[in-house]
């Protein structure tokens, strides 16, 4: 590794936009449209939309092994390989982790995607809003620390990342899951149907809705909608659904000022003592080994929760010895995901008439009722449900000892209906779950890595009964028949929604960032990713991080204009 002395003379731009995924894509369309220069860096290599979805438009059968991974891939990917997301039909899209390994005190999953666009082109697309009712919990309960913002401050900017990426959805006029600027639903089937007025009619603070999706359920902004293929997480050639390579991306390269420089990784931000902010970043080229210095006036990090931490702790200097706007002492900790992989599922008798047509990329969605108005539970917080019901596939006789005419001929109609429900939990931010840097282990590029000390703790716990208890007795009261309870049991990363290392806050003893995802140290560094959160509520958090993103790039760019961020 050597270091480029002359990069300054032409490596400096307005804006640097570090990350290139759902947060990273919003940042630069935003500052470019605003009239910046600027340079997005992304240490995954170049993926090109339509071009480069490779496997998008596959039959099964043109897979070597189904789908499946070989015993080098597993033996290549300890972590990755642990769950569904990484196989034989996306693998290129994700990171080495022999190449790229990290550290755990306690398990924990972490699914890193290796290319630009980030985990916009595997993501479940699932969009809700926080309400009111999660940007005040911490300070109701007596936790952690207060949110600086309120569902006012975020709304109009929810609108405005609505109307852009697209996102189909039922109004329902619930407080705990606000209402958005919705494209037509995706319709339920007919057992969803029946089960949506079982539930309702048993338990009436309890509603049944089509999942909000970023899938596209007619022609918007250009691109064409959805297929239902449900192979979204392989690339959408269609452009039908949110991805920084089907929207941001076009968008930003549309201004003439974007400088896209994939295989690309952030080691530090460089900060100016003298100064008192930052001027830049170190970048190693990740196939030469090169060092080079980037510069700009504001920097938006955006690496993904891990990624920005991982950079920001790496950033050390004498005012920062700890990591960059690192003051509070709170960088890495209060690391949160959802809880999941728990629920219940059954069967449902009486519609052996009917079946369904297409792959509907999305299901139904129940929002939480927990822990709101008179319902207390011994636990604070609660729990949403994504669930969808179909019919048994020809797959069914695959563990079958059945052979002959009779039996293949029976695989060839639809088995029974049945209808299953998955919780989705809220976690609470501890302090002691957290993670740190580990000089002791280092990546192919001789960073330090990442070192990670998290759990799921006695409030998740009891919540976890709640969701498999509740999700069997709302089947039942539905009609569904053979209902089962079950907890897989979940681990910190498993449901990829890691956040809260980096968290907003009034008081910059106790938090990272201000209000506006400004550090609260370094005034010209924003984070808009999933670091920021200062509580997971128990909804999808994507589009919050896009909301949250264009707002404060609305404020960075009006601060520049005012000369407060020079």
């Amino acid at each position: 590794m050597f270091i480029n002395g002359k990069a300054k003379e032409k490596n400096t731009y307005d804006a640097i936009v570090v990350g290139s995924g759902v947060s990273g894509g919003w940042a630069a369309k935003e500052l470019t449209e605003k009239g910046l220069k600027v340079l997005m860096l992304e240490r995954g290599k170049n993926i090109e939309h339509v071009k480069d979805y490779k496997t998008a438009l596959k039959h099964p059968w043109e897979f070597s092994h189904r789908g499946r991974i070989t015993h080098a891939q597993s033996e290549s990917h300890p972590y990755l390989k642990r769950d569904y997301p990484y196989n034989e039909m996306t693998e290129n899209f994700w990171i080495n982790d022999q190449e790229n390994p990290y550290s755990e005190k306690k398990r924990f999953d972490w699914f890193r995607g290796d290319i630009v666009g980030g985990k916009s082109i595997m993501w479940g697309r699932q969009s809700y809003r926080l309400s009111d009712m999660d940007f005040e919990a911490n300070v109701k309960d007596g936790i952690a620390v207060d949110w600086p913002i309120r569902y006012k401050d975020i709304a109009p900017w929810y609108d405005y990342v609505e109307k852009f990426a697209g996102i189909s959805g039922q109004a329902e006029n619930l407080p705990q899951l606000p209402d958005g600027q919705f494209l037509p639903p995706m319709e339920m089937n007919c057992v969803e149907k029946e089960i949506k007025k079982g539930i309702e009619a048993k338990f009436p603070n309890r509603r049944m809705t089509m999942g909000r999706v970023a899938n596209l359920t007619k022609p918007h902004n250009g691109r064409g909608n959805c297929q239902f293929r449900n192979m979204c997480n392989r690339g959408c050639p269609f452009g039908g659904y949110f991805s920084t390579q089907a929207s941001t991306l076009p968008a930003a390269q549309a201004t003439g000022n974007l400088t896209l420089r994939p295989d690309s990784a952030v080691n530090s931000v460089i900060y100016d003592e003298q100064k008192q902010r930052a001027t830049g970043v170190r970048v190693i080229d990740t196939k030469t080994g090169e060092m080079t210095e980037y510069y700009a006036r504001i920097l938006f990090i955006n690496g993904s929760t891990l990624g920005t931490t991982f950079v920001l702790l790496n950033s050390i200097s004498s005012r920062f010895p700890n990591g960059l706007g690192n003051d509070s002492m709170q960088l890495g900790h209060n690391l949160m995901d959802h809880h999941f992989r728990t629920g219940a599922s059954g069967e449902f008798p009486g519609m052996e008439d009917k079946t369904f047509f297409g792959r509907r990329p999305n299901g139904i969605y129940i929002p939480r009722y927990r822990n709101i108005g008179n319902d207390k539970r011994d636990y604070i917080r609660g729990f949403g449900y994504q669930g969808r019901a179909s019919r048994d596939s020809w797959e069914r006789g695959v563990a079958e000892m059945g052979f002959g005419p009779n039996f293949k001929e029976a695989l060839t109609k639809p088995g029974a209906w049945k209808m299953g429900l998955g919780g989705f939990g809220e976690c609470l931010p501890y302090y002691e779950n957290k993670v740190t840097l580990n000089t002791a282990v280092k990546d192919k590029l001789g960073q330090p890595t990442l070192l990670f000390d998290a759990e799921f703790k006695e409030n998740e716990m009891k919540m976890r009964k709640d969701m498999a208890n509740d999700a069997a007795e709302m089947l039942e009261a539905a009609g569904c028949k053979n209902v089962k309870a079950y907890d897989n049991g979940s681990y910190p990363g498993m449901a990829i929604h890691e956040m809260g290392t980096a968290r907003m806050g009034r008081d910059p003893k106790t938090s990272v960032l201000n209000g506006f995802n400004q550090m609260h140290a370094v005034p010209n560094v924003f984070v808009t990713d999933g670091a920021c959160m200062t509580s997971a509520s128990c909804v999808n958090p994507s589009l919050t991080y896009m909301a949250l993103t264009a707002r404060a790039a609305d404020y960075a760019v009006k601060e520049m204009k005012k000369g407060n961020i020079i």
